[in-house]
Parts: C-alpha cells; structure tokens; sequence
C-alpha cells in the first residue's frame, strides 16, 4: 500500500477507524452505481458521524482541492453518486449519520440526519402518529440526504409535492467548510436568495446536506385502494379528471401502467398476481385516504365513484383492496416494475415528465414513434398519471439478451443505443414542452443532454452559481452541471 498523504491522514484521524477505509474490497459496493452502468475509483471512503466531522473534512478537501463524492443509500438512477475512474476523490457516506433529532407531532415537523433511511423515518413517525408524505419502491435503502439533494418524488406528489415542498429548513457543509444552519421552519423568511432550495435538488454540487426539518402529515385513520382496468392512456386520463373533480382532496395516488409491465412483475416477482381477472390494455392504481377522523370513508366513495366510472365506460372492470395486505400487494406491482424489467431483459430508462394534459398522447405517440424508429426495440411507459412523470422504458430487441439485463450483449447494446435512442427520447419530451429529468436528477447520465437541449438562460446561471459557490469545484465535479464544452440550444 502506497503512503497516505498528510491530508488524508488527517482525515481519517477525524471520523476514526469505524468512519475510514482506503481497502479496496471495502469500497468496491459502493463503487458501482444502482443500475451498475457506472463504476468508479476513490482514494478513500470516509464517513463521518457529524455535521462538525464533515464540516473538518470538507476544510482539508477544500485546502488541498480534493474532490469529494456525496453518497447516501447508493440508489440513485442517474450516476450522480457514483466517483469517476481517475481515483483521485474521496467517497464521503452520510450512512453514519443516521439519527431523528426530534419528531414534532403538534407542529409536524421532524428534523433528522441526511443518512436516516426514508423505511426508518416512516417508521418512527408511525409510532407518534405522523407520516411522512413521501414514498417510493427503494425506501429501503434511500436517505434523507439524498432524497434532498434529488428532488424525489415518488408516489405521493399528486397531494403533497415533492421534496421542494416537503423541506421546511436544511444544514449543510458548504464547499469552503462553513456549516449552513437553516434548520428554523420559517414560513416567512426574506433574506434574499433562498439557498435552501439551491441545494435541493442540488445533487451535492454546492454543499453537503448534512440534516433535514421535514413537514409530516397526521397518520392515516384509513385509506382505499384500488386497481382498475382501461382502454388506453387516454381512458386513464379522463378517469383522473373524473376522480379528481370530485375528490381532489383524498385522491393521494393515482398510476398509469401498461400489461406488458404487470405481466412483466406477474412472470418474474414470486408470489405476484394480477389483481383482475380479465386482462386489460392498461391499468390504473388509486389510492384515497382518509387522516381526520371525522371524514368520509374512502372505502365509501371509491365503491361509489368506480361504479359510475363502470358505467360511464372509463373502465371495464375495477378490483377494491379488502385489506391492508391487499392494498400493499397491489402497490407492489406498481414498485417492481422496474425490478422485473431488469430481469427480463435490458432496457434505457428515462424519467421523464410532459404536462399532465398531454401525458396520455405523449406516451402513445412518443412510444409508436420510437418503436418505428428503432426496429425490435418495445416502449414500456408508466408513471405518474396525476403530475405527468412518465417512466419511459425502452425494452432491446428480444435477440440483445433475452434473459439478462447484465451480460456483455446487453451492456453493449445499452451503451449503443443511449447515443441514439436517448436524445431522440428527449428531443419528443421537450418538443412536448416536458423536462427530462422529473425526479432522479441529471447526474452523470443526463448532464450533456441537459447541455445540449436547454437554453443559454439555464446553463449560464447554472455555471455560474457553481463557480461562485465551489470555485476549486470539489463538490461532486462532474455531475448535473453541463461542461463548458457543451453546446446549450438557442
């Protein structure tokens, strides 16, 4: 083993043999991205288990001009974790950093640490009677910190936003050292520009987000959950307006999927089923809740409103969760999609969003569109249906890798096909009026995309702001903002 450096001896002297490793073996899982398309190198993995031993960290790094990675549960979808293959960065976890400071019920508000797992958060909440309104299919291994510094969305949007809405103050270790306390949940705060939403959404570009004050909700008293079969994008969108207008304010979910992705959970997840009996076209997942005791029964209503939905055509057949375990293996369909697709195959996965008005004819045309174009090629598109998040799969020809989304074959063909399916993708997204990122962030995978589609406006302040914050760029370089060498569009 090589010498360390006074620096990184000084590090390491700071979070203590159990926050330090420079072992290789060590390091290796967290080396390689979730979809494993990225796999990097790092002088180090070192974490911290304080605000203050991170804020120490960062004062060496920015004294040696040390690039330092950020990384929370290693779930992100976009490389943005992920260090790049010249090893000379750090790998800094907030995983040790794990504890809920305090849970607020009368205010609902929590404040916890950036490596709290989002699983362990709603657990904790549960026991005071709170929720927190934010959910997705890894909440096992998602962290608060990186949740932030995403922007996540997840299932819940429709009713209470994404995590923009959800963070009602921050802490973070800016890149010169200097801690950030805006942990105060102020609702009235003018003190000019608002750093607190720099940094979400920032993707550990201007700081490291070290603590969160989150909103929480009264826990549930009840809620429905249903699955419905329909024709078409466009059933499901008039079954959203129908719904939505009548129940706006219970109406928490509300997804959008196609058979060939319930039959792709149904083929390669044990134990799954499709919830009707007679296949259809597309299906839609609902949930309505019921938090004050004294409102109506969602139980009620749904049977009521997917009765005249029945009759008025919107669906052709409709099943009602008659249990929390029902209600949980129907939202375990919508959560492995993603899952199943791996296994059946390789596929280039966009996230992507579009108006909700012109969700359900994006993803009929954009997807007849680039199945023309691309011969084999069979376009799986689910999402969000109430806030226009589209995931926008695009499964390889059965002949790339039948049977695995890992083999050289199918690795080839998804490094082959980004260059060419991917700007096309994009290009139908904002020719829609749409963004190509909706809740995964640019990372490394859509930076030069976001370079090249979007105006001087957006890369100029961008640039800008990076520079001003982070001039030796030692805060996760090389992700979101695009390169100089980027054309942006006119």
């Amino acid at each position: 083993m090589p010498e360390m450096p006074d620096w990184l001896n000084s590090m390491a002297e700071i979070v203590g043999s159990k926050g330090f490793t420079s072992d290789v073996d060590d390091m290796e899982p967290w080396l390689t991205d979730w979809r494993g398309r990225y796999t990097g190198k790092a002088l180090a993995l070192i974490s911290p288990a304080s605000t203050d031993e991170v804020s120490d960290i960062v004062k060496i790094a920015n004294a040696h001009a040390i690039a330092l990675v950020p990384q929370g549960g290693n779930s992100g979808m976009v490389g943005g974790a992920t260090p790049n293959a010249e090893g000379q960065s750090i790998l800094l976890s907030l995983r040790r950093m794990n504890q809920i400071r305090s849970i607020d019920s009368n205010g609902q508000l929590a404040v916890c640490d950036a490596g709290v797992i989002l699983q362990n958060f709603h657990e904790a909440l549960g026991e005071k009677g709170q929720r927190f309104p934010l959910t997705l299919g890894g909440k096992g291994s998602a962290t608060i910190g990186g949740l932030v510094s995403t922007n996540a969305g997840g299932t819940q949007v429709l009713r209470h936003g994404a995590m923009r809405a959800l963070v009602a103050g921050l802490e973070a270790v800016l890149p010169d050292g200097s801690i950030y306390d805006g942990l105060s949940a102020l609702k009235k705060d003018n003190r000019g520009y608002d750093l607190k939403q720099l940094l979400i959404g920032g993707e550990g570009t201007l700081g490291i987000v070290t603590a969160a004050t989150l909103k929480t909700v009264p826990a549930l008293v009840d809620r429905c959950v249903a699955w419905a079969g329909v024709a078409s994008p466009q059933a499901a969108y008039a079954l959203f307006s129908f719904l939505n207008a009548r129940e706006s304010a219970s109406l928490e979910g509300f997804e959008i999927l196609p058979k060939s992705c319930l039959d792709a959970v149904v083929e390669h997840i044990p134990n799954m089923r499709a919830p009707l009996s007679e296949p259809a076209p597309w299906n839609v997942l609902v949930e309505f809740v019921r938090d004050q005791p004294a409102a109506t029964d969602p139980r009620e209503r749904v049977e009521a409103l997917l009765a005249e939905a029945l009759d008025q055509t919107l669906i052709s057949d409709a099943a009602i969760a008659a249990n929390e375990s029902q209600a949980e293996a129907f939202w375990k369909i919508r959560d492995s999609i993603s899952e199943a697709e791996r296994a059946a195959g390789p596929a280039l996965q966009h996230d992507i969003s579009v108006p909700v008005a012109k969700m359900a004819d994006f993803i009929t045309e954009a997807g007849a569109q680039i199945e023309k174009a691309f011969t084999g090629t069979q376009v799986a598109a689910f999402g969000h249906m109430g806030d226009g998040n589209v995931h926008f799969h695009v499964k390889a020809p059965v002949n790339v890798a039948p049977s695995s989304g890992t083999s050289s074959g199918a690795v080839q063909w998804m490094v082959e096909s980004a260059q060419t399916i991917s700007p096309m993708v994009h290009d139908l997204v904002v020719a829609a009026g749409g963004s190509i990122s909706a809740e995964h962030g640019i990372g490394q995978t859509k930076r030069d995309e976001l370079g090249r589609l979007s105006g001087d406006a957006r890369i100029l302040t961008l640039r800008a702001i990076k520079g001003a914050i982070d001039p030796k760029n030692i805060m996760n370089p090389g992700k979101l903002v695009p390169l100089a060498s980027s054309t942006p569009a006119t």
